[in-house]
């Protein structure tokens, strides 16, 4: 293996999916990363610059994002990421080819491919879809911590959707690999009653888990109809036959239902079912891995770590010292992962970094403000003003965390409704979150600590009775919210000067948060992008890097 400390690594996960369609079959987000001396310098999921949500057609896309970048020329350690649909790589243009070596075992490591760049043989090589997650973990958290288990699980990687691995005396070591777990996956990215109960379409599989998710808060688990569901195969092959399902609903439970009505009790406790379900064994196979690797922190990634109360789940069993999830921990961050694998072979470290590395293409991004700026867009918000908010890089993973965020007081029911279903044209029954500095998120949980996870919005938390009211508009259903905390000011300045403000002038110690974005378009990117959204979504004003705009 050569590999040279004074080049760039180049990572790139391009896999191309098995149909040209407007929507993802199986691959999704692809992404690009430039990493140098152990520092991410460029990165980009490409939905972000083309406009397409999970956009996956980097194959057409590559030669004008090195050209944009002048990487065209550039002299790089490159890496592929590969997918369970294969691990080769060839640009429109034909000017990059890549091929990576077939195995029968998931391998620990880089391996070799024949590389084809733009006139000449070139070194590359290839990382499995399931290190490149694990290794995602680095950029946010540092070199893994010494007795570690590291997790992956997702729908599908290269050769499973589930794997483990220990880090112990400063070596990585394979655990397991396997596909065992693809029935808890499937129940939120493949079964055909949750599609028919949410109401999307059969490759819509990347927005129903996190509708399901929220959709499952309304209902109650039933090991009655766990038994039911089981005997019948959790319906997972209705499609086209959902009368089917309306047939047995009637024999067994008789219950009169045509259509997926998701006011209905019955349907509602299916999906709780579903997620109690998701929970249970997925805690139970951790528990297990603890037992038999008797490690002391966890690393979890893949698109399942997006299941925020699963993850608050393993937090309050206490099972480890501490876990860390990174805010990409989906397939947008493959490439981080595979470029941090690389970097840290060659210099044993990665450089820690924020959240905010969506970066391709954007220049001139320094976010400049003062106090007046600061108080006129808290006085809009206090006036109930809906405000968009495209501050220097966009967030890496699919959430916004104040820098592609649009901001509300989170006081209000029918404001967080107008913000919601208005705005954005969600569905009724997806709760929007807050934001708030992290005294005010143990003023409204009760907590002594919060848990630094709680930074990537990935945590669920139980919000005192006797506070709910002063931010119902972001207490879901439960009692439950998912608080983004700001820790402190160089998490991102321009938030935490704004929360402070409000905080202290006006007793405000929250506001909504949800992403800057209508339904069916991927998070905005540039200035442009932001404007022309806001105007959209009919904003009331927008802040761009630090300056608000007025929408009229």
């Amino acid at each position: 293996m050569i590999l040279s400390k004074t080049k760039p690594t180049l990572a790139i996960y391009g896999i191309k999916d098995i149909k040209n369609s407007g929507y993802p079959v199986f691959v999704h987000d692809h992404n690009v990363s430039l990493f140098k001396n152990s520092k991410l310098n460029r990165h980009v999921q490409l939905e972000r610059i083309t406009r397409r949500k999970y956009d996956n057609s980097i194959e057409k896309q590559i030669h004008d994002l090195l050209k944009n970048e002048k990487l065209i020329n550039q002299d790089f350690d490159i890496v592929f990421i590969d997918n369970v649909i294969g691990r080769a790589f060839i640009s429109a243009d034909g000017g990059i080819r890549f091929e990576g070596p077939l195995n029968k075992e998931l391998i620990v490591g880089l391996e070799k491919g024949r590389c084809w760049w733009y006139g000449k043989e070139t070194e590359a090589y290839v990382l499995n879809h399931e290190l490149a997650h694990i290794y995602s973990c680095l950029p946010f958290f540092g070199n893994f911590k010494e007795n570690s288990l590291l997790v992956h699980f997702d729908g599908g990687a290269s050769m499973s959707n589930f794997s483990a691995w220990t880090y112990k005396n400063s070596s990585l070591s394979k655990i397991e690999y396997h596909w065992d777990l693809k029935y808890l996956s499937s129940l939120f990215n493949a079964n055909a009653l949750a599609f028919a109960i949410i109401g999307a379409k059969e490759f819509d599989q990347h927005s129903v888990p996190g509708k399901l998710m929220g959709f499952a808060s309304f209902g109650e688990y039933s090991i009655e109809l766990e038994i039911w569901l089981i005997e019948n195969d959790f319906f997972q092959n209705i499609w086209g036959k959902k009368s089917m399902f309306f047939e047995k609903v009637k024999k067994d439970w008789n219950i009169d239902l045509n259509s997926f009505d998701l006011h209905n009790s019955f349907l509602q406790n299916i999906a709780a079912t579903f997620q109690y379900v998701f929970q249970r064994d997925f805690l139970e196979k951790i528990k297990t891995l603890k037992t038999i690797t008797s490690t002391d922190y966890l690393y979890l990634t893949g698109g399942s770590a997006l299941n925020i109360l699963v993850n608050t789940e393993i937090i309050n069993s206490n099972l480890f010292n501490d876990v860390f999830i990174p805010p990409c921990t989906n397939d947008s961050g493959l490439s981080i992962g595979a470029g941090a694998f690389v970097e840290h072979l060659k210099h044993g470290k990665i450089e820690l970094h924020d959240p905010y590395l969506n970066n391709w293409n954007l220049s001139n991004c320094e976010v400049a403000y003062d106090d007046k700026d600061i108080k006129e867009v808290a006085k809009q918000l206090i006036d109930g003003k809906v405000i968009g908010v495209c501050n220097g890089f966009g967030e890496s993973g699919p959430r916004a965390l104040g820098n592609r965020s649009i901001l509300a007081l989170a006081n209000s029911k029918q404001l967080a409704k107008k913000v919601s279903e208005e705005h954005k044209k969600r569905e009724w029954y997806r709760p929007v979150a807050p934001i708030m500095l992290e005294k005010n998120a143990k003023y409204f949980t009760g907590l002594n600590e919060i848990h630094h996870l709680s930074k990537y919005m990935l945590l669920d938390f139980t919000i005192n009775e006797d506070k709910r009211k002063e931010i119902e508009g972001v207490v879901h259903v439960d009692g439950t919210s998912r608080i983004q905390t700001i820790f402190k000011r160089s998490d991102n300045p321009f938030i935490f000067d704004l929360l402070e403000i409000l905080d202290k002038e006006f007793k405000i110690k929250a506001l909504i948060n949800t992403s800057f974005n209508i339904k069916g378009e991927p998070i905005v990117h540039t200035v442009s992008d932001a404007e022309r959204s806001a105007l959209n979504m009919r904003l009331d004003g927008v802040v761009l890097n630090g300056k608000l705009k007025i929408i009229k």
